[in-house]
């Protein structure tokens, strides 16, 4: 049965937010109207942070992706997941650069143009952030497995913390 959720009762609403980056496929956008970026993530976190109201959403964006700019600039960003049988549109996203055209045209995936960004059609939920810092990973402080790992051939990634303002969609 599914549950409708908004800004309202995300909070309390039952889901398992350590799954929701680990076993669902996430979108981040960032920018408005016809003017955004969306790239497809997997790190992510829920929580609360500095006693904001409210909670906080955080994500991970290298410094090379296209939508890096867009979130060093922009005040809002979105996080929106999508159902399993959006799966080859979402990794196309991912795997595709917008530097090298419009990478949602060749998607079934309808942008849906919001008040402080843009989400999906085909999202299940929509979390809306305003931005409250960003910081890069700090080689020396992060364990030498990751330093010598994934961050060997690579800049480390910078995270965004977004307290969430807005809220929509189902969880089953």
């Amino acid at each position: 049965m599914s549950q409708p959720i908004n800004k309202e009762n995300f909070i309390e609403a039952k889901y398992d937010v350590f799954q929701k980056f680990h076993k669902q496929l996430a979108v981040l956008t960032c920018g408005e109207g016809e003017d955004f970026r969306c790239m497809t993530i997997g790190w992510g976190m829920m929580g609360n942070v500095w006693g904001h109201p409210g909670s906080a959403l955080t994500v991970y964006v290298q410094p090379g992706r296209h939508t890096f700019g867009y979130m060093q600039d922009r005040e809002y960003f979105t996080v929106c997941f999508f159902p399993e049988e959006c799966r080859p549109d979402v990794m196309t996203l991912g795997t595709h650069s917008g530097r090298d055209g419009d990478k949602v045209a060749p998607t079934s995936l309808t942008p849906k143009p919001l008040e402080h960004g843009v989400g999906f059609e085909q999202a299940e939920l929509t979390f809306v952030c305003r931005k409250l810092c960003s910081q890069p990973f700090e080689l020396e402080a992060t364990p030498d497995h990751v330093r010598n790992g994934i961050y060997k051939k690579m800049d480390p990634h910078y995270f965004f913390i977004g307290a969430v303002e807005d809220v929509f969609g189902t969880v089953e």
